[in-house]
Order: structure tokens, then sequence, then C-alpha cells
């Protein structure tokens, strides 16, 4: 469980990263709090941002249900895996919004994978 524990640490350093660059492109009154548009780059960070937060909704419970009820290595490579692909989606999107699929589905399958093999490592055990 300790491969678990460091990936979750590393998403969390991850995610941390991405609300710091957001807050580095809303730049000095560029886009003042509360406001969440009026720049393209800030809005883009911020949807980088926000987007990896709701992702991570899923994603922690997922790798540490598929960790305790089918594999700690398979939950914290897959984990690792779907943070590989919010980096691809953070580049992607930065450069052209129209281009964060590869990121977001490489991210999605990860937690697909993660989802049903909790599942089949729980069922499994009834």
């Amino acid at each position: 469980m300790q491969y678990v524990a460091i990936v979750t640490m590393l998403m969390l350093i991850q995610y941390t990263a991405y609300t710091l660059l957001c807050g580095f492109a809303r730049g000095k009154d560029t886009v003042v709090a509360p406001a969440t548009s009026g720049d393209e780059k800030f809005e883009r960070a911020f949807r980088v941002q926000m987007n990896t937060l709701e992702q991570m909704a899923v994603t922690l419970p997922a790798m540490w249900v598929c960790a305790y009820f089918f594999s700690p290595l398979w939950a914290a490579g897959l984990g690792v895996v779907f943070m590989l692909g919010r980096l691809i989606y953070r580049q992607a999107y930065m450069k052209d919004p129209a281009s964060r699929g590869p990121g977001m589905g490489i991210g999605f399958l990860a937690n697909m994978a993660m989802i049903v093999l909790s599942l089949w490592g729980a069922i499994g055990q009834l």
C-alpha cells in the first residue's frame, strides 16, 4: 500500500502545481478575483485545474479501492498513468483546448480500469 500512498501524494503535488500555475496565470490585475474569465491563458489554466480536481474525485477512491481489493501495484501503476494523462492534458489544453482529447482519454481509461478492477476484486471476495 506504500506505493498507493506515494502516488496519492504525487497526485496532490501535481494538483497543487496546477493550482499555483493557475494563480500565476491570473496575473497581477489581469483577472481580479473572484472573476474566472477575461484572459484566455488564465481561463485555460483554470479549466485544467478544475477538471483535474473533478477527475480526482473519481481517481482517488477508485485507486484505493482497487489497491485494497485487487492489487496495490496495479492501483499505483494506474494512478501514475492517470497522472501522465493529466500532464498530457494540461500541455495540450494550454496550447489548444481542442487538442486535449488524448490526455483526457488516458486519464479516463486509467479511471475505468481502476473501477473495473475494484469491482472484480470486491465481487471475487464475496
